[in-house]
């Protein structure tokens, strides 16, 4: 299946079954910047992040959030996007931020309390956490569509796979 037609799927669906969807406003086009610097200050690893930036581009993160905000302000639903900042650095028990929290891309592990979970969940968690400071529910349930569902019964399958 081509890109295009596997992120019209994967929007139509999430706008089908959500009023609301949170995600992290990544500054796509930061991120895949070039790693080459200049003559002062020549940066190391530039093979890598050459690949690193194809990787990003390729999966079309930033076209996935057009059309889901697309897709979602069409059918009277809404987009929230939330900072990005510590989102998977951080422990959704203790609150304590450290990169030590996630050595592996799979496993989150608090160095100050011990909570573990999947990081993945992990991140989605403070996502969603993040929202609900940034759009209190009282606010949220005014000026939103009619809804029969609550905007934050996503399952962590929805979250982590849409």
């Amino acid at each position: 299946m081509p890109r295009r037609d596997i992120l019209h799927k994967a929007t139509t669906t999430i706008r089908q079954n959500r009023a609301m969807v949170v995600v992290e406003d990544l500054q796509v086009r930061n991120m895949v910047r070039s790693a080459r610097g200049n003559a002062e200050h020549r940066c190391r690893n530039v093979r890598a992040k050459s690949g690193l930036n194809k990787s990003i581009l390729d999966h079309g993160w930033a076209e996935f959030r057009r059309q889901l905000e697309y897709r979602l302000a069409w059918s009277g639903g809404w987009l929230v996007a939330v900072p990005p900042h510590n989102t998977s650095h951080k422990c959704p028990d203790c609150a304590h931020v450290a990169a030590d929290n996630r050595r592996t891309q799979a496993r989150f592990k608090c160095v100050a309390c011990g909570y573990t979970n999947h990081a993945d969940l992990i991140g989605a968690m403070n996502i969603l956490a993040r929202e609900q400071r940034v759009a209190p529910r009282e606010e949220v349930a005014h000026s939103g569509p009619s809804m029969t569902q609550d905007p934050t019964e996503a399952t962590a399958h929805e979250v982590t796979h849409a």
